[in-house]
């Protein structure tokens, strides 16, 4: 097995193996350039995305600064996704993203740990667990999720969260280590945030 295979076997490797180095500073390099963008640079953003990432469908918009240990190469967007500023990208192994999901700013997907035992540590060895995030997930400010996490279609992820474990679909779930709070209801039919109700040019579903 390769080292580059090793890296996305689930197993223990050397992640300052000589060539995955050389392979890693490639796609940092258009990360560099994607961050450098200026705001009216929208159609250079999209180029360098398609380049960078292993997939991203139709209309997807990043907010630099991106960072992303592989500048995206491992990561899979869906359709419509929005990330806002900072989202940190762990992509040491795969990240799927379905379609419609949003980011909001400063949250972090990690696919890589290292182990406990120091011994195993010192020598910079670290294993990577691919995460999957549903459609049209919203993932509030400043959450983190954890190797090896699912997160099921329509789900909120509360601010500050930090997610350890797998989540179902269409529910809220917030908090450290990430809990449900509640499942998605005919409330927030009504309501987009606690008392403030929808009117119907805005979606709202009332008679």
């Amino acid at each position: 097995m390769t080292p580059y295979e090793k890296m996305h076997s689930g197993e223990i490797y050397s992640c300052t193996d000589e060539d995955l180095m050389k392979e890693q500073a490639k796609c940092l390099e258009k990360l560099y350039d994607f961050n450098a963008t200026r705001p009216s640079e929208g159609e250079k953003r999209q180029a360098l995305l398609k380049e960078m990432f292993a997939e991203i469908g139709e209309d997807c918009y990043i907010e630099p600064p991106l960072r992303a240990n592989w500048g995206g190469k491992h990561v899979h967007f869906g359709s419509h996704v929005y990330a806002n500023f900072n989202l940190t990208m762990v992509d040491d192994t795969h990240i799927y993203v379905g379609d419609y999901t949003m980011f909001g700013p400063n949250v972090t997907v990690a696919t890589g740990g290292h182990p406990v035992l120091p011994e195993l540590r010192e020598p910079v060895t670290q294993f990577n667990i691919p995460v999957h995030i549903g459609r049209n997930v919203w993932i509030g400010a400043g959450a983190v999720l954890l190797p090896g996490v699912k997160i099921g279609d329509n789900t909120v992820i509360g601010a500050g969260s930090i997610v350890t474990k797998d989540i179902p679909a269409n529910v809220v779930a917030v908090g450290n280590p990430c809990r449900v709070l509640r499942e998605i209801n005919d409330h927030d039919k009504e309501y987009y945030y606690k008392d403030r109700r929808m009117s119907l040019d805005h979606g709202g579903m009332r008679a």
